[in-house]
């Protein structure tokens, strides 16, 4: 195994956790810098692993230590903290949306520069999703047709205590929720040729439930139900919906239906999950066990993926997926169907891979 490979993290919220979870005791990474609007926290989590500095964004994309920059900052920073990254050579791989507008996600992929551009979500390399286009693929359900894709909530001020973000340009159900599903339809089913959408907005303000915020109204800037037709590039059609306005749904994450059978298709939210087979005359799904896909993986795997040789979690299918969703907002305030300019390729099935495979393929 060679050097391992360095990493500076922009952005220590939330998500930051899972993704160290998956990096930080991996034997091919090395955790170099650490930046954050609170230094505070960008210091505590540096103190965590030896040698890693605690500097500002500008400091760590210069850093000649950091090979890659993770950048795990809210939407509205995406493009630039990606910008700064790319232009100062380094790869960049960085949570969804690529960019909280497709003209912004479109420059930094037009960046030049050395580096890789990837973007999460990577959960679609888990068994779940994988093992669903491994079915797909081997025509285990004959030639794909349609497939559906459901996603609905009360709304994250239910549970999140700054929830504002959510309700602002960049968010919403569908940025926020869409690229999971959006992403996984794109392993199973391919690029997409064209959309058709409906969007409301049935609430002006939204009250926080939970924290130190809690009775606080915030605004809602963005359409909180979404609902679409996908027109896929190989024939088939997906109905998707995305919402903060509803309590819960029994409809599975995702089906997939061909001419010979039907899949239902795990939470691609998670990286496993049971997919199950039915084919006509049958009077019970099957389960099926895992087929293909990083086994056991977590946030970062997508990351790993790329240091290992492969790009499965490729910065061209982030701005694809960003398009379809864009188009679907546009194609709602026009009352049009929209005509997509992106594609991207299906990247290779994941072998099924365990958790000391993965370990050990990937070196600095």
């Amino acid at each position: 195994m060679g050097e391992p490979h360095g990493i500076g993290i922009v952005g220590l919220g939330v998500i930051s956790g899972q993704y160290l979870e998956t990096l930080g005791t991996h034997p091919g990474v090395r955790i170099a810098a650490t930046a954050d609007l609170d230094a505070a926290r960008a210091a505590a989590v540096a103190e965590r692993f030896p040698g890693c500095r605690a500097l500002s964004v500008a400091e760590l994309v210069a850093d000649p230590e950091v090979r890659t920059v993770l950048n795990l900052t809210v939407p509205a920073a995406h493009a630039d903290v990606a910008s700064a990254a790319i232009s100062s050579g380094k790869n960049v791989f960085g949570e969804k949306p690529l960019a909280a507008t497709l003209a912004a996600a479109r420059a930094v992929m037009a960046l030049p520069g050395p580096g890789w551009v990837g973007c999460a979500p990577d959960t679609v390399l888990g068994t779940g999703i994988q093992t669903a286009r491994a079915l797909v693929d081997a025509g285990e359900i004959g030639r794909p047709v349609a497939a559906v894709a459901t996603w609905v909530s009360p709304g994250h001020e239910a549970w999140h205590p700054h929830p504002d973000f959510y309700y602002r340009e960049g968010g919403g159900p569908l940025l926020d929720m869409g690229p999971y599903y959006l992403t996984s339809l794109f392993h199973l089913l391919g690029p997409v040729a064209r959309v058709t959408g409906a969007s409301s907005r049935p609430r002006a303000t939204r009250r926080i439930a939970s924290g130190p915020r809690a009775g606080e109204e915030i605004p809602v800037e963005v359409d909180t139900h979404v609902t679409g037709v996908l027109d896929h590039v190989g024939g088939a059609v997906s109905t998707v919906t995305f919402s903060f306005d509803a309590a819960a749904t029994d409809a599975a994450p995702i089906e997939v239906h061909g001419e010979t059978g039907s899949l239902s298709v795990p939470d691609p939210n998670h990286f496993a999950g049971e997919v199950r087979l039915r084919r006509p005359g049958d009077q019970a799904w099957t389960p099926v066990g895992a087929r293909a896909g990083y086994v056991d993986a977590g946030r970062g795997i997508g990351l790993l993926d790329f240091i290992g040789g492969d790009r499965r979690a490729d910065g061209a299918i982030a701005l694809h997926v960003l398009e379809i969703m864009t188009a679907l907002m546009d194609s709602a305030a026009q009352g049009r169907r929209i005509d997509l300019s992106t594609t991207a390729t299906r990247p290779p099935l994941v072998p099924l891979t365990t958790p000391e495979q993965w370990r050990r393929a990937v070196s600095g």
